[in-house]
């Protein structure tokens, strides 16, 4: 069993990104800037959003924070958005989600200019990277890819299982393994909440990807041995603990890495990549527009 620590392997890509900033820099170019909007006081966004922030800090990047209050209307709310887009100094933002109850998500993200999209949500995107084209893949997926590569986990011809169908992690990822070349060329099946007999298929997976967000969903007694299994899921339980709860992830972790050839494990997997990539995807707006057009 090996496990696919995102602990280690996220700091290695971030050092690695600082040295290329570095070089950008020394070559009389300005930092890429990456900048987040934060609406409200949701602790687990301020918190994100301030992570996101310490990374940027990091490798180099400027980082801005617009933070409103969650009373700012849908109207204020695209208004900057629109400011965000013409603007030339700025790489790529992100709108944290969830957004209050008043503001439609799916209006303000599509008012995002693709370009600009660094967590890869918008329509245009999506469709690019469906058809395998140069674009900007949604941080989660983006991650779970990296590992796979960096640590040469095999994939070609392999039966892959998403448990899960969100258009933020499991619908990319039957996209993402399902292309040819590199650490994909799998054979797909996406499961759901309507899936029959659900057993049937994780036993006949050779790799699963549970993004389903249900605490220890995943067990010992429906997967194979030598199953390669990543876990997406960041569930908080109760904990006789200090904080009170404690972050789990979709697999029961315990019961299942006995039978794993490899496995993420919860905290310290896929989440530490998503932050990676956040970072990678700004990098490659930075490179694709800013440093193009100095040239």
């Amino acid at each position: 069993m090996k496990i696919l620590d995102g602990n280690t392997l996220s700091q290695q890509i971030r050092n690695e990104i600082k040295e290329q900033v570095a070089q950008y820099v020394a070559q009389g170019n300005r930092k890429p800037h990456l900048a987040a909007i934060l609406v409200g006081e949701n602790p687990a966004s301020k918190a994100y959003v301030g992570m996101k922030i310490k990374d940027c800090e990091e490798v180099g990047f400027k980082s801005t924070l617009f933070k409103k209050e969650e009373s700012i209307t849908e109207d204020e709310l695209m208004k900057l958005i629109q400011e965000l887009n013409e603007d030339n100094n700025l790489d790529g933002f992100i709108v944290q989600l969830p957004l209050p109850r008043h503001i439609d998500e799916d209006k303000i993200l599509l008012a995002i200019d693709p370009i600009k999209d660094v967590d890869g949500f918008h329509p245009t995107n999506f469709g690019r990277m469906a058809q395998g084209l140069e674009t900007f893949i949604p941080a989660t997926p983006f991650g779970i890819m990296r590992m796979l590569e960096r640590f040469d986990v095999p994939t070609a011809g392999k039966h892959c299982v998403v448990i899960g169908r969100s258009n933020i992690v499991g619908r990319p990822m039957s996209i993402l393994m399902s292309q040819k070349g590199g650490h994909a060329n799998s054979t797909v099946t996406i499961c759901h909440s309507g899936t029959q007999d659900l057993n049937k298929y994780t036993k006949d997976a050779d790799i699963i990807i549970a993004a389903l967000g249900q605490p220890y969903f995943l067990t010992a007694d429906m997967v194979k041995e030598g199953v390669t299994i990543i876990d997406v899921g960041i569930n908080r339980i109760d904990a006789d603990n200090k904080k009170g709860f404690k972050l789990v992830g979709d697999v029961d972790y315990e019961s299942v890495k006995d039978k794993s050839a490899y496995i993420t494990p919860v905290p310290g997997g896929v989440g530490p990549m998503t932050r990676a990539m956040l970072l990678e995807n700004t990098l490659l707006a930075y490179k694709r527009f800013f440093l193009q057009e100095e040239k």
